[in-house]
């Protein structure tokens, strides 16, 4: 029961409409906080802060976009008032909700299938390494080396890596001469 309080947490996040809200969260409960607390033969964390922060927002957007299964019943319609549907049969999404839908759906495309497939896998759905390398039939501990690339592409993705500096633009260049362009 003590390892289970070490890890509970709390962080400061901005909801989409940028109101900071503290929340409490179990460090353990995501495979991307097991790799952050281990450390290399060289002493640093398996995953940088950057590869945690970019897949703890694709979770949060995940989540937000109403994309993981529900798994137990549905009790909000009874007893009270009822839950609004739209005329499909589905949950009425706001707009925050369709915003975070078209992120992950942005990542997606970004990131291509296959590094999407393991990021959400692990940062959305909380799969182990090891059942990863045994779905896609890859050797032990080959999924910890995806993971960082995914993690990595995550992360320039977002823009919050080192090498994702951002700031001077350059003048755009081109292989043409000063004459290249047809005349009107």
């Amino acid at each position: 029961m003590s390892d289970r309080l070490v890890s509970r947490q709390t962080k400061t996040l901005v909801d989409p409409d940028g109101i900071l809200r503290e929340v409490d969260f179990d460090a353990a409960e995501s495979p991307l906080g097991w790799l952050r607390s281990r450390k290399d033969k060289a002493g640093e964390p398996l995953i940088s802060a950057d590869e945690f922060e970019a897949g703890e927002r694709l979770r949060r957007d995940y989540t937000l976009a109403g994309l993981i299964a529900r798994t137990t019943m549905n009790w909000d319609g009874l007893g009270g008032r009822a839950e609004r549907r739209s005329a499909g049969g589905g949950r009425d999404l706001n707009a925050a909700s369709l915003d975070a839908r078209a992120r992950v759906n942005a990542v997606i495309r970004g990131l291509g299938p296959d590094l999407a497939s393991v990021a959400i896998d692990v940062c959305c759905h909380f799969a182990g390494l090891a059942d990863i390398e045994r779905l896609h039939g890859w050797p032990q501990r080959s999924g910890k080396v995806v993971l960082r690339l995914a993690l990595a592409a995550l992360a320039r993705y977002y823009g919050i890596d080192a090498e994702a500096t951002g700031g001077e633009r350059t003048a755009t260049r081109h292989w043409g001469t000063s004459d290249f362009r047809p005349k009107s």
